[in-house]
């Protein structure tokens, strides 16, 4: 299934994005699912009752997409975890350790939305990656049960504020409306074998990044893993898991994100995550 949360003049939904339009799940259970966090908390059985339900509701272009789970309890980030990215950090040596940061829920924004150049940074750049997300909750997961624990997976814009990040990872990467993931959470029955996913990002439709997922320096369940004996993993909580080569910082000249571009994500299977850049608003 391709799920996803959204808005259109009655409110905010979840549903299913089908062949015609969209599945209203929040409008048909949402009395047991109110959310799609809450469908992912229902583990299979509310899997398969959103499964059952037939006939389209609203025409996919009269959506808003929202983030994929805009109430994720936790939304975590992981750095420097392609080899190839790791290279280009001026050869430096990769992590001893996954490298683990938050990111809050208002930075983050949907599908089609508005990603903010901040007023207080020049610097921002773009990176692309994979997201999982979490079904099964867990604590001290083991590397053999990871995948039992995903329920799927989404494209995600780690924006980040290269001079701010200087300060601290957490400034560098929370600020508002600077990241995005979507457009769907794509049912990991669907997707296969993750670590064999392509994935492309484009500046005004250039490609600047070009990866395999199998080019991670930690793969999914050591990160599941490692996540894991930290804090306990919630339905819904997402996990991105690090971003390839050919970030904006380390081009000649820096190519910075601005008002007026447009930044893609596309993950075999997962679709095309697609944002404008505007200044930043008065929130």
């Amino acid at each position: 299934m391709k799920l996803l949360s959204f808005e259109t003049a009655a409110g905010a939904s979840y549903g299913a994005a089908v062949a015609g339009g969209v599945v209203d799940l929040g409008r048909r259970l949402g009395t047991r699912y109110p959310s799609l966090r809450a469908l992912l908390a229902g583990g299979a059985p509310a899997l398969e009752a959103a499964r059952a339900e037939q006939g389209v509701d609203h025409a996919l272009d009269a959506v808003a997409f929202l983030p994929v789970v805009p109430d994720a309890k936790k939304i975590i980030g992981i750095g420097l975890n392609y080899r190839s990215h790791v290279a280009e950090e001026s050869g430096r040596a990769p992590p001893p350790f996954p490298r683990v940061f938050g990111r809050w829920n208002d930075s983050v924004v949907g599908h089609g939305a508005a990603l903010w150049r901040p007023k207080a940074s020049e610097q921002f750049d773009y990176e692309g990656e994979l997201a999982l997300i979490i079904g099964k909750p867990g604590r001290h997961i083991a590397k053999d049960r990871a995948f039992d624990h995903i329920a799927g997976y989404a494209c995600f814009t780690d924006g980040s504020l290269r001079d701010w990040q200087q300060h601290t990872t957490t400034s560098g990467k929370n600020f508002y409306r600077s990241g995005a993931c979507g457009p769907y959470l794509v049912t990991a029955d669907e997707v296969g074998d993750a670590t064999k996913l392509t994935l492309v990002s484009r500046l005004n439709g250039k490609e600047v990044q070009h990866a395999s997922t199998g080019d991670l320096i930690y793969d999914i369940p050591t990160l599941l893993a490692y996540v894991s004996a930290i804090t306990r993993l919630e339905p819904g909580d997402i996990i991105a898991t690090g971003t390839p080569e050919g970030v904006g910082s380390r081009r000649t000249p820096p190519l910075w994100m601005r008002a007026g571009d447009v930044f893609e994500v596309e993950i075999t299977g997962l679709g095309t995550l697609r944002n404008p850049v505007v200044e930043e608003q008065e929130a």
